[in-house]
């Protein structure tokens, strides 16, 4: 008899209830005074918990197609930040043994957090609005290339001082773009640093040396924030564990996974996630 994993579902709905009062809040509620409102984030909680939730099952099959050992997701909870969460992971428990398994575990994530990411965009633009700018010091979000697109194909190119402002929908997608890209950056044993590993072997630690270089970099010129995220990849390590069956050699199947995966990884990375608009 199998045993409920009661930790997992606490977490899942502890995660669920803080992304729907940042949902909340993001409209202006007031959770204290206006309580019976609180379910008006649930839009963007849904979202952005089917994007987290269909981007860690995914590696979980694919641990499970390889026979590696790997928990269900343990999700995150983050009261009173913007999103209300950290993201949600899964552990293996297991080594991952063949180059294969490398790229099935490490694009599978990605790729199917992108299309629900992408889909969660294009529903949530269509119901997005275009508002005048706002005259005093805000915060606005960046574009990769492929929302910019989006936006501009479903909502159009705003008139001088006007913005889009996003639905709680599409807001989730672009905050799924956005996570997809941090996966993908191919260094240590991140999602793109499994992929970056598979193709590169020995010689993917130069690469994420190079690339934390790179971030820090961005870090002072773009956004603050990439100089943390350097710093946090030097903490968790930028080397990646051998695999047991090296001499495997890539398919051209999990080519074409590894080349669309650093295609989605260009098109929604953003230099400039936040910015101050005046």
């Amino acid at each position: 008899m199998k045993r409920i994993p009661y930790l997992h579902v606490l977490l899942f709905l502890l995660t669920f209830l803080t992304t729907t009062l940042a949902g909340a809040l993001q409209k202006g509620v007031n959770p204290l005074k206006e309580p019976w409102r609180i379910s008006e984030g649930i839009p963007f909680s849904f979202t952005l918990m089917a994007i987290l939730l269909s981007h860690e099952l995914s590696h979980y099959f694919a641990g499970r197609m390889h026979r590696i050992k790997a928990t269900l997701p343990y999700f995150i909870p983050f009261p009173f930040s913007p999103i209300g969460t950290f993201g949600a992971f899964i552990k293996m428990r297991s080594p991952i043994e063949t180059r294969q398994a490398l790229i099935d575990i490490g694009a599978s994530g990605p790729v199917v957090g992108f299309v629900v990411s992408v889909v969660a965009s294009i529903i949530g633009l269509h119901s997005s609005e275009v508002i005048m700018r706002p005259m005093d010091v805000t915060l606005s979000l960046g574009d990769s290339m492929l929302f910019k697109a989006l936006s501009n194909a479903v909502v159009g190119v705003p008139a001088e001082g006007y913005e889009i402002l996003l639905h709680p929908v599409a807001f989730a997608g672009w905050i799924g773009l956005f996570v997809t890209s941090l996966n993908l950056i191919p260094i240590g044993q991140l999602d793109g640093g499994h992929i970056a590993f598979a193709f590169l072997g020995r010689f993917h630690r130069h690469l994420s040396v190079s690339l934390v270089l790179v971030l820090a970099v961005l870090g002072f010129f773009s956004w603050e924030g990439w100089s943390i995220w350097a710093v946090l990849m030097v903490i968790l390590g930028l080397r990646h564990p051998a695999v047991m069956h090296w001499e495997q050699r890539l398919d051209p199947k999990r080519r074409f996974l590894g080349w669309l995966s650093l295609f989605i990884f260009v098109v929604t990375f953003i230099p400039s996630p936040f910015k101050v608009t005046m």
